[in-house]
């Protein structure tokens, strides 16, 4: 844990601290008014409380939970605590080592929740030192010499950068003063692209306005505006991540080309296709229209269909935009429309109106194109090292922006509601299993007139379910517009879901939460939910160390070694007991340290425990019992994701679940097909759902410790390839 040191006097909050706390923030799922809570009576923190104030081991407590991460960097903790100490809410008692609880929770819930404007407005208070209500020169010379360190940390080409600063601090002291109130700042800050992206701040999302980002460039790149070429070794400017509309950092304020329009405005251009050209680098492309060559930064391209022409060329043939190779996916502006009020249908709407509303405050309403399947997408961006970020900038570009929700913001229910009337459309989750498994139950909880069927671009560690659907392990960076043609083309494949329920004996007895209550891909008890529970605590209390699918291998491989040397579920089959169907199942011969019950042939990133059966030893009966407990027959018996049959499987050790990841091993200890199962513990043990693990409490007595009552529906998904033998092979 980072400790505060109390020698922390003339230490101040700077840009380069504001970017990292908001980096933390952006990686952190927790909420202030959570963590806060634990300072009031009962809660964790409470012993660090005096009055409405907050000790330095208090403080350091807060931002480990609030920010989910142990090694914060000492300064930045020391700056915080100071900034904290000496704000007006702190003055009237102050205390050497106190700060003000109220104070704290103003300034991380306006970081949190706060609109651009409130954030500058928080930036203004911490540059004004001496607090008399506006900047001097002084103040602003270090202002610009703080952009310029924060500028730095971030990586920018910052050879250009301080003419740009103070050409942007000029122009925000409007009246020529000399100085710069609160009020100009704001002004000036609301429409300083530069300073916006400095200080990681997300305007509004308006339609046709650029989200700009710093961008390193890897070959000779020129501004969209000068038409000068953009120099320098590191990020040497700013490109819109909708329409990759590049320009110098000096050019960012001026009068720049609108990015794509996301919808129409008014009834005429509905169900109009028309092109939206934007300017960009040819790369001595040709022309669509004319055939001939088109010289650097004389062309422009179309953002749905992807053409290329000379400028001059763009205005004629046909204005047309049919949404090239990506049509069936794509949801052009022509489609995305205004809801008025008296239109009809829009009072039967209801919440999905509300959910509908662009940051102009206006509803809108999806007619898509005839013959079309509409992609929903949704992207979990800290997925896979936060590969998600970058996944999601592609597919705003492949698609239109509108399609593709960040779960970050609101989670499912936004883009479930906007597609909830449309009635042929496809979704597709960029994650983990865990994202996968979100989506899949909020699909069910949503009610929807048509269930649409779900793709996976897996960014996880594990990807189990992509795996089996044959959406490989793992992205690794190829073509997007591949694998979306490769959803296009995919097979419907039916797969149960499974509703589980936890019945603890003494429900008084303390233990960790039940993380879900629906098994998609599997439950276990024993070894290696022993591993992945270990796994999930050193994650959450060293997140930033967790940052890349090899990484989060690599700790788990560790695990499981120690696993395998404490053998700590040995002797499984004396804690508990098994039923399927009520048939009991002897254990008592077994030496087990782990039952998998598994409703897809993927485990542990690609482990199929039950293994594989031959076509001609499956069973051909079209009647399958319900349980199955005789080990010959289950020699032959077969698995697949919509037999509506659950398999049980005993696990021997760690080192028994290494040889079957390495093919050393074929499969597990097959124990059983059954249709429902109970499980009675009679001591404290690990288990997991689809990979979400906690401990369940110990219990005495006989009857019921733990039981599952498995009930049972088909939720529609896609294949990448036609499922022959539901292997995990990628």
């Amino acid at each position: 844990m980072t400790s505060l040191a109390a020698e922390s006097c003339g230490a101040d909050v700077n840009p380069v601290d504001f970017i990292q706390l908001q980096q933390y923030m952006e990686y952190s799922s927790m909420r202030v008014k959570d963590v806060v809570k634990e300072f009031n009576t009962g809660g964790k923190l409470v012993q660090h409380k005096s009055g409405d104030h907050v000790d330095r081991t208090g403080f350091s407590l807060f931002l480990k939970s609030y920010l989910e991460a142990d090694n914060l960097p000492t300064e930045l903790c020391q700056h915080l605590f100071q900034y904290f100490q000496d704000s007006e809410l702190c003055k009237e008692k102050h205390r050497d080592d106190y700060v003000c609880l109220k104070a704290m929770s103003c300034y991380f819930s306006v970081l949190e929740e706060g609109k651009p404007r409130d954030k500058l407005e928080f930036t203004f208070k911490l540059y004004d030192k001496d607090g008399n209500g506006y900047l001097d020169k002084s103040e602003v010379d270090a202002i610009i010499t703080q952009m310029m360190r924060a500028a730095d940390y971030l990586g920018w080409e910052v050879t250009e950068l301080r003419p740009v600063l103070e050409d942007t601090m000029t122009a925000i002291d409007a009246d020529s003063s000399g100085t710069v109130t609160q009020q100009e700042w704001i002004l000036g800050g609301m429409n300083n692209v530069p300073l916006q992206v400095l200080l990681g701040l997300k305007n509004a999302e308006h339609d046709s306005q650029h989200t700009w980002r710093m961008k390193n460039f890897t070959k000779p790149t020129y501004c969209c505006v000068c038409d000068g070429m953009l120099m320098g070794l590191r990020k040497q400017g700013l490109c819109c991540s909708v329409c990759k509309y590049t320009v110098h950092s000096r050019c960012a304020n001026k009068s720049t080309a609108p990015c794509v329009r996301t919808y129409v405005k008014n009834k005429a251009e509905i169900g109009v296709p028309a092109h939206d050209w934007i300017r960009t680098e040819s790369d001595s492309s040709k022309c669509d229209f004319c055939q001939k060559k088109i010289k650097t930064l004389a062309g422009k391209r179309c953002a749905w269909c992807h053409l290329i022409r000379h400028d001059e060329c763009a205005v004629q043939g046909s204005s047309d935009c049919d949404c090239g190779p990506l049509r069936d996916h794509i949801l052009p502006p022509w489609c995305i429309s205004p809801l008025l009020k008296e239109d009809e249908g829009y009072s039967s709407c209801g919440e999905s109106v509300l959910m509908n509303m662009t940051s102009e405050g206006t509803h809108l309403h999806i007619t898509p194109p005839p013959q079309t399947h509409p992609l929903l997408v949704f992207v979990n961006p800290k997925s896979g090292g936060k590969q998600g970020v970058r996944v999601m900038r592609k597919l705003q570009y492949l698609l239109n922006p509108r399609q593709v929700f960040n779960l970050n913001n609101g989670g499912p229910t936004p883009g479930l509601h906007f597609f909830r009337n449309v009635q042929q459309y496809r979704v597709l989750v960029c994650g983990g299993d865990g994202t996968v498994g979100w989506i899949l139950d909020a699909i069910d909880k949503s009610d929807l007139p048509v269930c649409p069927p779900v793709a996976v671009l897996p960014l996880g560690t594990g990807n189990d379910l992509a795996r089996c659907l044959r959406w490989g392990g793992g992205y690794e960076g190829s073509d997007l517009s591949d694998i979306l043609k490769e959803v296009e083309g995919g097979v419907r494949l039916p797969m149960d879901r499974w509703s589980v329920q936890v019945i603890p004996n003494n429900p008084e007895e303390e233990g960790d939460p039940v993380p879900q209550d629906i098994i998609n891909n599997y439950f276990s008890i024993g070894v290696d939910a022993s591993i992945a529970h270990r796994f999930h605590a050193l994650r959450e209390k060293n997140p930033q160390k967790f940052n890349s699918r090899a990484k989060n291998k690599l700790y788990y491989f560790e695990l499981a070694t120690s696993e395998t040397l404490s053998a700590s579920c040995k002797k499984l089959s004396d804690c508990l007991s098994i039923e399927c169907c009520g048939v009991p199942l002897d254990l008592s011969s077994l030496d087990l340290q782990g039952v998998a019950v598994l409703n897809i042939p993927s485990m542990h990133g690609g482990s199929n425990l039950w293994g594989e059966s031959r076509k001609d030893e499956a069973e051909s009966d079209t009647t399958v019992p319900d349980v199955i407990t005789d080990h010959d027959t289950l020699k032959s018996s077969s698995q697949d994701l919509s037999d509506k049959r659950l398999e049980v499987v005993g696990l021997e050790g760690a080192l028994e679940m290494g040889q079957i990841y390495s093919g050393l091993k074929s499969m597990g200890r097959r124990l059983a097909q059954t249709a429902h199962i109970t499980i009675r513990t009679l001591k404290a043990l690990p288990m997991q759902i689809d990979g979400e693990p906690w401990m369940q409490p110990p219990s005495t007595k006989p009857t019921f410790p733990l039981c599952f009552r498995i009930s049972r529906f088909e939720l529609t998904s896609l294949a990448g390839i036609p499922p022959t033998s539901m292997g995990t092979s990628d």
